[in-house]
């Protein structure tokens, strides 16, 4: 998949001077007719089936540390994977985060933020999500936690929420926080030529066999004229292994460690 020269308009793709073609999606043995049809109904019952690993080891931890060169202090953070129907296809809800942002710039993200002070997990995703584009709250049903990931670009340990809403919602960006708002079905990011993989590598850096300067995996989608990568396109990855019951590839943090019915 060619990816937009070092990314969109609006985000810039920094690749290390290491960086060569991965593998082919996990899903790209599926037909293509396997990859349609992903109503609301078979994604929840695969997520309620999903135990993903209850934490994080210290491999996976040095993988995603190596993606970005530096530590992460633990600060718990949520962000919301919602989901709705249309047209026999499960869509998911994605924002475009505002360009003066201090991390995270113009990136593709999932509504979400650091929890408050008390705060759970699940309050603080819908709490995100209603600051940020305006869902309300009570809308949201809760399916499935997937694994926690550090993301080091806001310091933070991120848990996505996945959860599906009644119809397609309403929504207003947040402009201080949220540039622009969109949806995807998921049979489009499983579309050929949607999914890429690479291998960096970076000096000093741990790869996935922790070894300083080892590669490790970066995964990509280009959808709706963007470029997804990053924490969201790894849990994107993630969702759509157990939305499809395929095994998610080498490197996914915790791959090989879960139980899909």
């Amino acid at each position: 998949m060619p990816l937009a020269s070092e990314g969109t308009a609006r985000q810039v793709i920094r690749r290390p001077a290491v960086h060569r073609p991965g593998g082919p999606p996990p899903w790209g043995h599926l037909a293509p007719a396997a990859r349609h049809g992903l109503d609301l109904a078979r994604v929840t019952a695969r997520l309620a089936a999903y135990r993903p690993a209850a934490g994080l080891d210290t491999a996976e931890v040095a993988v995603v540390r190596g993606i970005n060169g530096s530590d992460v202090d633990g600060t718990r953070a949520a962000v919301l994977v919602p989901l709705f129907e249309e047209a026999g296809e499960t869509r998911v809800v994605l924002t475009v985060r505002a360009a003066h942002l201090r991390s995270h710039r113009a990136e593709v993200a999932f509504p979400g933020g650091r929890l408050d002070a008390e705060e759970g997990i699940e309050d603080a995703a819908r709490r995100e999500a209603s600051e940020e584009v305006g869902l309300d709250p009570a809308s949201v049903r809760v399916v499935r936690h997937l694994t926690s990931l550090p993301t080091v670009g806001s310091n933070t340990v991120m848990t996505p929420v996945v959860a599906t809403l009644p119809a397609r919602p309403t929504l207003v960006p947040q402009p201080t926080e949220v540039e622009r708002v969109f949806d995807l079905a998921l049979a489009d990011l499983l579309a050929d030529g949607v999914f890429a993989e690479e291998w960096w590598a970076v000096p000093g850096r741990p790869g996935l066999d922790g070894r300083p300067g080892g590669e490790y995996p970066v995964w990509f989608f280009e959808a709706a004229g963007e470029i997804i990568w990053g924490a969201t396109a790894r849990v994107l990855v993630e969702l759509l292994a157990v939305a499809l019951d395929v095994a998610p590839p080498v490197g996914r943090p915790g791959a090989g460690r879960y139980e899909i019915p």
